[in-house]
C-alpha cells in the first residue's frame, strides 16, 4: 500500500507542477535567484523536501488524533468558510485590478519592524545556503490546496517513515515547477515583457486564489447541504 502511495504521491507531483509554478514560482526565485550560484537553488530544493517529509511524518503519525478533529470540525466550519470567502473575495480583486490590495502596502512599515527582531536578525546572518536551506524547510507552511491533498494522502500511510516518503516523493516531482518558473520569468524579462508579465501573473494568480476557494467553498457547502437535505 504505501508503494502505491508514494507512487500517487509522484503523480500529484508531476501534475500540480504547473500550480506550484504559478502560485510559487516568483517567491521561490527570491528564496534561491536561478541566476545565482547552484548551492543555494540546491539547499533551498533540499530544504523544502526535508520539510515536506517533516509533515508527512507528523501526519502520519497523528492519524490517531482524527477522532478529536472530526469532533471539533462543526465549531471550525464557520470559520473555515469565512477564510475562504476572503480568499474568494482577494482573488476576484487580484484578477479584476492587476495591483495588490492597500492594506499590503501599509504593512510594509510593521513587516520592517519585524525585520529587526532577533531571530530575523540570526537568520539574516546565515550564509546564503544556510539561508536558502531554512526557508525552503518552511515551505511547507504556505497554505496551499494540493500540499494539503498530498499531506492527506500521507496520512494513509503505515508508519511515519513511509509518511516521510509519499511527501519527499511530493515535493521532488513539484519541485520541476518552482525550477522552470523562474527561468522562464528571466527569459522573459530579458525580453523587455518584465512589467507586463508581471500584470498577468498577479491577474493569473488571482483567478488560480478565487477558483480554489470557489471549489472549496462548493465541495464544503455542497457536502453540508446534501447532508441536510438526506
Amino acid at each position: 500500500m504505501d508503494t502505491a502511495l508514494i507512487a500517487a504521491a509522484l503523480l500529484m507531483g508531476i501534475a500540480g507542477a504547473p500550480h506550484c509554478a504559478a502560485m510559487c514560482g516568483a517567491a521561490f526565485s527570491v528564496v534561491a535567484p536561478p541566476q545565482g550560484a547552484r548551492r543555494p537553488l540546491l539547499a533551498a530544493h533540499l530544504g523544502r523536501i526535508i520539510g515536506y517529509a517533516t509533515a508527512g511524518a507528523v501526519v502520519a503519525a497523528s492519524v490517531n488524533n482524527l477522532g478529536t478533529l472530526e469532533a471539533a470540525g462543526p465549531m471550525l466550519r464557520p470559520f473555515w468558510t469565512l477564510v475562504q470567502v476572503a480568499a474568494f473575495a482577494l482573488g476576484l480583486r487580484l484578477a479584476w485590478s492587476a495591483t495588490a490590495p492597500a492594506w499590503f502596502s501599509n504593512a510594509r512599515p510593521r513587516l520592517a519592524s519585524l525585520a529587526q527582531a532577533r531571530p530575523v536578525r540570526v537568520f539574516r546572518a546565515l550564509p546564503a545556503p544556510a539561508r536558502a536551506g531554512v526557508a525552503g524547510a518552511c515551505w511547507v507552511a504556505i497554505p496551499c490546496g494540493l500540499l494539503q491533498s498530498a499531506l492527506l494522502v500521507s496520512a494513509l500511510a503505515s508508519s511515519p517513515l513511509a509518511g516521510a516518503g509519499v511527501m519527499a516523493a511530493f515535493a521532488a516531482t513539484s519541485a520541476t515547477g518552482l525550477w522552470l518558473a523562474p527561468q522562464l520569468w528571466l527569459r522573459l524579462r530579458r525580453g523587455g515583457n518584465g512589467e507586463r508579465l508581471a500584470t498577468w501573473s498577479v491577474r493569473l494568480s488571482g483567478v488560480l486564489l478565487a477558483g480554489s476557494a470557489a471549489f472549496a467553498l462548493w465541495h464544503g457547502l455542497g457536502a453540508a447541504l446534501c447532508g441536510v437535505s438526506s
